[in-house]
C-alpha cells in the first residue's frame, strides 16, 4: 500500500481556476468556505437534479478561483444523489464545471478515522489534493497531539491544521494551493488488498490504511471514560426525558419566532402599505395607479411581510444544527415517525412548516432516500402554517367570540387546537398511505453521526440565515408576485360601468357609492365570472360565488382570502381579521332569498377546507423546484384540493343533518 506524491512538472495555468472544498456532514466545511470566499458566494441547484451547488470565488495570489462546496458526503460510493453529484464534479461530468484543479479535504481532527475514509476515496481520483485539518483547536484542548508533518508523508499530500474562525492556517492552505496549481503533481495512490479484489477487502483496506496512519501520528491523552457529549446525551437522547426537553425546546423556539417577528412583520406591513399610499398622493387616479398599488406593491408585501418569520426561523435552525442538537432530534422523533414509513429525519421539516411549508421543503434535503424525502414534501403544506391564522381568527371572532364550554374554556381555543391537530393526523394518514403504495420502500434504516456540542460560529449561524432568506425571498417571491398581479386583473377586468347607489339620504353616500361601485366591478369581472361559474360546485359546502371568488384569490396566498373578502363586502381594501366592519359585513350578508350567506358551520367548513387545501402558490412553486417534477407537484395540488372538498362537504352536510345550520 502507497500514497505517493511526485513527477511535478510546471505548466501553464487554465483560464478557469476550478477549486473543489470535499468533506464530511459535521466537519467544518462550511466555515472554511465561508471564510474563504465571504461575501462572494451564491446558491442554486445542479442541472436537473434538487442537490443544491454552493459556489463562491476565492481570490489569491492575485488570481480568482471558483470555489465548489461539494456536498456533505461520508463517501462517494454513489448510493444517494449528494454522492453521485461528487463523483460527477470530479470526474468532470456536471455541464460548465471543468475538472477540479485541486481538492481540498475537509478533515475533522477529532473524527480522523472516519472522515479520512473520503479522503482515500479522493485519492483514487488522482487530483491534486490538500487536506485542511478542521477542530484542530478543540483537538488541542482536549490535550491531543499530532505529528502533521509525519500526517502528510504517510497519506501523501499535504496536510494543513486551520481554524477558520480565528483565520489559523488560512495563508498556509491558501500558498499550498496556489503551488499545486503551478506544479500540477501527479497523485499515485493504491490500495493493497488481497487476490479477491472484492468491495469487502477494499473497505477493510481502507480502513487498515487508516488505522495505521492514526497510530503513527496521533496521540490521544487518557481522559475520561466518558467525554463530555456522551454524558449530555444520556439525559437529551433518553427516550422519556429526551422527548420532554425536545417538546420544551421546539415550543420555546416557535412561540420565540411567532412573538419577535410580530414587530418587523407590523413594521413591514405598515411599511408596504405607507409606500402604498405614497403612490396614491402623488400618482393620477386610474388602472395604472392601482396596477401598481394594488398588485405590485401588495405582491411584493405579501411575500416580504413574513421574512422575519423565515430569518428567525432559520437563525434557531442553524444554532440548533451547530450545536449539534438536531442530530439527536432527529435520532429521538426516528421511532415514531418510521411507524408511518418516514424517516426520523423528517422531522424537522414537518416542524418548520408550522411556520411556513416553504423553508420547512427546503428543509427535505437533509433525507437522502429521494422516496422519504418526497413523502416528506407532499404532506408538509398540511401542517398549519402562519398564513392560515388570520381565515382561523377571522372566522373564530366573527362567529365563536366570547363562547366557552364548561364555563371556562375558550371554544376559539378549542377550534384552534382543532385544525392543527387536522392537520397533523392527516398528514400521518397520508404519509402511511403514500409509503404502502406510490412511493413504497423498506423501512429506512437509520444512521445518523452524533456530532460532538459545540459553540455555534455565528457567523455561520447569520451567513445561512441571510442566504437561506434569499432564496425564499428570489424563488417564491417572484411568482407570488406575478399571480397578485394576474388577480389583479382578473378582479378590474372588464371594467363596469359607474353603477350609481340610491341612497340620497345617506350621510356617507360617497363612501357608499365606492363601495357599491367595486362590489358592481368585482361581480362582473373575470373573477366574478369565475366565482359564478364554480358556484354550482361548492354550493354543497355551503359557499355562494362570493366566497368563491375569495378562494380563487387565496390561491395566490392563503391569507389573501381576508383581505379579499373585505374588499367584496364592503370595498374594504385593507381589512385584517380584527376588522370590526368585515365581521359585521359577514354576518349581515344575505342570500337572494334572505338566508344569511355565513353561519357558524360556513364557519367552520371554510377552517377545514383551509387545513387541508393546497392555497399557496409559492409552496407549489417550491415544492416544483424541490421535487424536480410537474407530476408529483400536480398531484399534491390535486390530492389535496380533493381531500379538503371531500373533507368539507362531510363537515357542512353532516352539519345540516344534525341541526347546526
Amino acid at each position: 500500500m502507497k500514497a505517493i506524491q511526485n513527477n511535478p512538472q510546471s505548466v501553464a495555468k487554465d483560464s478557469q481556476i476550478v477549486i473543489a472544498l470535499a468533506g464530511n456532514p459535521n466537519a467544518g466545511k462550511t466555515t472554511l468556505f465561508n471564510a474563504l470566499t465571504g461575501l462572494r458566494q451564491k446558491v442554486a441547484n445542479y442541472s436537473g437534479v434538487t442537490v443544491e451547488r454552493k459556489e463562491g470565488v476565492w481570490n489569491f495570489e492575485n488570481q480568482a478561483a471558483r470555489l465548489i462546496d461539494l456536498p456533505g458526503l461520508y463517501s462517494l460510493e454513489a448510493t444517494s444523489l449528494d454522492e453521485q453529484i461528487a463523483r460527477d464534479v470530479l470526474t468532470g461530468k456536471v455541464t460548465g464545471l471543468p475538472i477540479p484543479d485541486v481538492i481540498i479535504a475537509v478533515v475533522d481532527a477529532t473524527n480522523l478515522e472516519r472522515n479520512l475514509y473520503l479522503v482515500t476515496q479522493i485519492l483514487e481520483y488522482k487530483i491534486p489534493l490538500v487536506v485542511a485539518l478542521t477542530m484542530i483547536d478543540e483537538f488541542e484542548r482536549e490535550e491531543h497531539e499530532i505529528n502533521t508533518s509525519k500526517f502528510s508523508k504517510m497519506l501523501g499530500v499535504p496536510v494543513i491544521a486551520v481554524t477558520a474562525s480565528k483565520n489559523r492556517g488560512i495563508d498556509e492552505l491558501t500558498q499550498k494551493v496556489s503551488e499545486l496549481i503551478q506544479i500540477k503533481p501527479e497523485i499515485d495512490f493504491e490500495l493493497e488488498t488481497d487476490s479477491s479484489h472484492s468491495e469487502n477487502a477494499k473497505i477493510f483496506a481502507r480502513y487498515n490504511f487508516i488505522s495505521n496512519i492514526v497510530q503513527e501520528t496521533v496521540k490521544h491523552k487518557d481522559l475520561e471514560k466518558h467525554r463530555f457529549s456522551e454524558k449530555i446525551d444520556r439525559v437529551l437522547t433518553h427516550k422519556v426525558f429526551g422527548l420532554i426537553i425536545l417538546v420544551a425546546i421546539l415550543l420555546l423556539v416557535f412561540q420565540t419566532i411567532f412573538s419577535w417577528a410580530t414587530v418587523p412583520m407590523d413594521l413591514l406591513e405598515h411599511g408596504f402599505g405607507a409606500i402604498g399610499d405614497l403612490v396614491k398622493a402623488n400618482m393620477p387616479e386610474g388602472l395604472l395607479t392601482d396596477l401598481i398599488v394594488d398588485g405590485i406593491i401588495a405582491g411584493v408585501g405579501g411575500v416580504l411581510v413574513f421574512l422575519p418569520q423565515i430569518l428567525l426561523l432559520f437563525l434557531f435552525i442553524s444554532i440548533l444544527e451547530d450545536t449539534g442538537y438536531m442530530a439527536r432530534a432527529a435520532f429521538l422523533m426516528d421511532r415514531l415517525m418510521s411507524r408511518v414509513g418516514l424517516h426520523g429525519k423528517a422531522f424537522l421539516p414537518l416542524m418548520s412548516s408550522f411556520a411556513c411549508a416553504i423553508p420547512g421543503i427546503m428543509a427535505t434535503r437533509t433525507i437522502e432516500n429521494p422516496k422519504d424525502r418526497l413523502a416528506t414534501i407532499l404532506i408538509a403544506p398540511f401542517m398549519s402554517c402562519s398564513a392560515r391564522l388570520p381565515v382561523y381568527a377571522l372566522m373564530i371572532a366573527t362567529f365563536f367570540a366570547g363562547q366557552t364550554v364548561f364555563g371556562f374554556i375558550s371554544v376559539g381555543a378549542i377550534l384552534m387546537l382543532g385544525m392543527y391537530s387536522l392537520g397533523i393526523v392527516t398528514a400521518i394518514i397520508v404519509a402511511f398511505i403514500l409509503k404502502k403504495t406510490l412511493l413504497k420502500s423498506p423501512p429506512p434504516p437509520f444512521v445518523m453521526e452524533l456530532p460532538p456540542y459545540r459553540l455555534p460560529n455565528l457567523r455561520n449561524v447569520f451567513q445561512n440565515m441571510l442566504t437561506r432568506a434569499w432564496l425564499f425571498v428570489k424563488r417564491a417571491g417572484t411568482v407570488i408576485l406575478a399571480i397578485s398581479i394576474i388577480l389583479w386583473g382578473l378582479m378590474n377586468f372588464p371594467r363596469a360601468g359607474n353603477v350609481y347607489v340610491n341612497t340620497p339620504n345617506s350621510q356617507n353616500l360617497a363612501e357608499e357609492q365606492q363601495s357599491f361601485q367595486q362590489s358592481e366591478q368585482l361581480k362582473n369581472s373575470f373573477a366574478g365570472k369565475i366565482g359564478h361559474f364554480i358556484e354550482p360546485a361548492i354550493k354543497p359546502l355551503g359557499f355562494d360565488w362570493k366566497i368563491g371568488v375569495a378562494l380563487i384569490a387565496s390561491f395566490a396566498a392563503r391569507e389573501v382570502l381576508v383581505s379579499t373578502l373585505g374588499i367584496i363586502y364592503n370595498g374594504e381594501k385593507d381589512a385584517n381579521e380584527e376588522s370590526e366592519t368585515l365581521k359585521n359585513a359577514i354576518l349581515d350578508a344575505k342570500n337572494p332569498d334572505g338566508t344569511p350567506v355565513w353561519t357558524p358551520l360556513t364557519a367552520l367548513t371554510l377552517m377545514v377546507f383551509f387545513v387541508l387545501a393546497m392555497q399557496c402558490m409559492s409552496t407549489i412553486a417550491v415544492v416544483r423546484r424541490e421535487s424536480n417534477s410537474w407530476a408529483w407537484t400536480l398531484f399534491m395540488v390535486g390530492y389535496m384540493t380533493a381531500l379538503a372538498y371531500v373533507a368539507a362537504f362531510i363537515t357542512y352536510q353532516g352539519g345540516k343533518l344534525l341541526g347546526f345550520a
